[in-house]
């Protein structure tokens, strides 16, 4: 009883939006069923407003309201510049690939990211790419997957006193329920309304250092000669408010890429511009979801900077070595029952708009693209077996998240890196060069996961010269100069001009 007096607000404000993302699910059981269309992408009916909140939300998981915003304690306000890189790329994402995907795909029948390769290079080699891409997927999905849900979870036990084990269940549980009852209709419109929550906890968050300090002069002053100390136990003085003091611009901007370029390159962002309506609905969301996504960020990415101006220096001895703890603690010590409970659901917004999203992508590429292909299945097994593997899948990321691989930051960063190097040469080319190839699209994929994992794994770690080179930059520049050498040298297997005309359309299209 004397928990529930405590907690009440928070618990009742979550049990309301954690019941609202079930019913969703549950209301559209029956019409998600009807059809693997419907199933996988919503039978490209949903309108823009819908699609454009669904991005943002998707893009700006725990890993931005929990792992960047906590990362900033450590980095300091230079850490913000994240946000403008993040931005740009959901612009070029929007204006380079959005429109041209949204009809190439509609044009080839696709449903998954997996079978757009294959559909598009159209080859028995494409089969190979098909089920190679969707290898990939499960491989990088795994670390972002445990990363959000292992943020989520640390915001749990900070404000609600809840095991961490038993807060990483109830996000995946929740969110897996909602994702297999409705599929993509689920996904898009609890993502839509997770990303107003999303949007307004930001700029609410963004508010607590300031209200706690007693306004903007009294936290600047705090802050800007505070006498906190780094991981390496020196004083950081100036640090927190002077670009580059406590990190690398070269670090920035290789986490900056790696998360960024997700939105140029992910499964889970590229899906959306299957489920849109049309051209208006198109038009509508590329303009607006930088904005909402701009707005967001600019809020959260230095918010650990100003949680310096509300804790004591054995606080902050001990979030310097957990910045994914951050912005629980930040709540916790504000202790405000109605913004608590406000921001818990935000914060829960932020992990399930991400894993709904992940969890059908993994779901559609382990069934339709690795196991329908290999056997091919009667149409009427595709989305019950398509269920069942989402649910086996989230058990496996349950059991990891109990033992994470590392923080959120990196977990996420690392998967990002996977997703730029081995798809967006192929998605690019696809899109707009008519002359890659199969063979292109394979190379480049293959030398994106190598040299991955060979830097993170094997350079950049080992020597300290490299360690704020992220895997990222080494891993796309390959990729992208193997896809259009291959293509070239190997130009006669690019698609007959019949299926490049379907392809790319007429020249009024």
């Amino acid at each position: 009883m004397d928990y529930f007096n405590e907690h009440w607000v928070t618990l009742v404000l979550t049990a309301f939006y954690v019941g609202g993302c079930l019913y969703i699910g549950w209301f559209f059981k029956k019409k998600a069923s009807q059809g693997v269309e419907g199933y996988y992408v919503a039978k490209r009916e949903i309108p823009g407003w819908v699609i454009s909140l669904a991005f943002f939300s998707t893009s700006a998981s725990t890993n931005t309201y929990i792992g960047q915003a906590g990362k900033s304690f450590q980095y300091g306000l230079s850490w913000a510049w994240m946000g403008l890189i993040w931005t740009f790329f959901c612009i070029v994402s929007w204006q380079l690939l959005g429109p041209k995907m949204r009809s190439q795909t509609a044009r080839l029948k696709s449903f998954t990211i997996p079978d757009y390769f294959h559909l598009r290079y159209k080859s028995n080699m494409a089969k190979s790419i098909r089920v190679l891409s969707a290898l990939i997927i499960l491989f990088a999905t795994i670390w972002y997957m445990v990363g959000i849900a292992k943020g989520c979870a640390h915001v749990l036990t900070s404000v609600l006193d809840i095991p961490y084990e038993y807060g990483a269940f109830a996000i995946i549980a929740v969110t897996c329920a909602y994702t297999i009852w409705g599929g993509m209709y689920s996904v898009l419109w609890t993502d839509a309304i997770q990303g107003i929550i999303m949007f307004g906890v930001a700029i609410l968050m963004l508010a607590i250092p300031f209200m706690y300090a007693g306004g903007t002069a009294n936290l600047m002053e705090a802050i800007g000669n505070t006498e906190h100390v780094t991981q390496q136990g020196e004083p950081m003085r100036l640090g927190l408010v002077t670009f580059g003091e406590l990190v690398s611009f070269l670090y920035i901007l290789g986490i900056g890429l790696a998360v960024g370029m997700k939105q140029i390159s992910e499964p889970k962002n590229l899906i959306r511009f299957y489920s849109i309506n049309n051209a208006k609905s198109m038009r509508f969301a590329m303009i607006w979801t930088p904005i909402f996504l701009g707005i967001s960020l600019v809020c959260v990415m230095g918010l650990g900077a100003l949680v310096h101006g509300m804790v004591n220096a054995e606080e902050a001895g001990y979030l310097i070595h957990h910045t994914d703890e951050v912005v629980g603690f930040m709540l916790d010590k504000y202790d405000n029952k109605f913004v608590n409970g406000i921001c818990v659901a935000g914060l829960f917004a932020a992990g399930m708009s991400s894993l709904a999203s992940v969890i059908i992508i993994i779901g559609t590429a382990f069934v339709k693209d690795i196991w329908h292909v290999v056997r091919p299945m009667d149409t009427s097994k595709i989305i019950p077996r398509t269920k069942w593997f989402m649910a086996g899948y989230c058990v496996l990321v349950y059991v990891l998240t109990l033992y994470p691989m590392a923080g959120i930051v990196e977990l996420t960063a690392f998967a990002g890196a996977v997703f730029a190097a081995s798809f967006f040469p192929a998605i690019f080319g696809g899109l707009y060069l008519k002359w890659g190839t199969d063979l292109g699209a394979l190379a480049s994929m293959v030398m994106g996961m190598l040299v991955n994992v060979v830097w993170r794994f094997g350079f950049r770690f080992e020597y300290a010269a490299l360690k704020d080179i992220h895997e990222v930059i080494p891993a796309f520049l390959m990729a992208m100069l193997t896809y259009i050498l291959v293509s070239l040298w190997s130009g006669k297997r690019k698609p007959d001009d019949a299926h490049l005309k379907l392809v790319f359309g007429t020249p009024k299209e």
